[in-house]
């Protein structure tokens, strides 16, 4: 269910612009760097990997989004990270960074508590 949500919302371009910057990090300055690489901005970038991973992907791709975000404080978001991980190659990393909270929160996997809310 998580998985549909993110593909409804995520493919619009100015959401997942906004979910990469409430993820934030090292993780969305390479997504952000990819995206140049492809002369698309940030969010086009971001959503043609949503749009790409709803064409494409198997039933296990979507299972492996859908436990990737199960328990997770913020689903989209970790569901969201996962998808681009996969698509463009990078680790989608053991921690992310909560701003505002002066330090990160391990996290079971990569997608197991929450970040910021978008």
């Amino acid at each position: 269910m998580t998985v549909r949500e993110i593909v409804h919302t995520c493919s619009n371009a100015d959401v997942a612009r906004a979910a990469l910057i409430s993820i934030g990090g090292e993780f969305a300055a390479k997504v952000s760097e990819k995206a140049r690489e492809t002369d698309l901005t940030t969010g086009a970038f971001v959503a043609h990997l949503v749009k790409d991973f709803s064409r494409r992907a198997n039933d296990d791709d979507w299972d492996d989004v859908d436990e990737a975000a199960r328990g997770a404080d913020q689903p989209i978001l970790y569901g969201l990270r996962h998808i681009v991980a996969k698509a463009i190659g990078v680790s989608a990393g053991p921690t992310i960074a909560i701003e505002g909270l002066g330090s990160s929160r391990r996290i079971r996997g990569a997608f197991a508590h929450g970040a910021c809310a978008f």
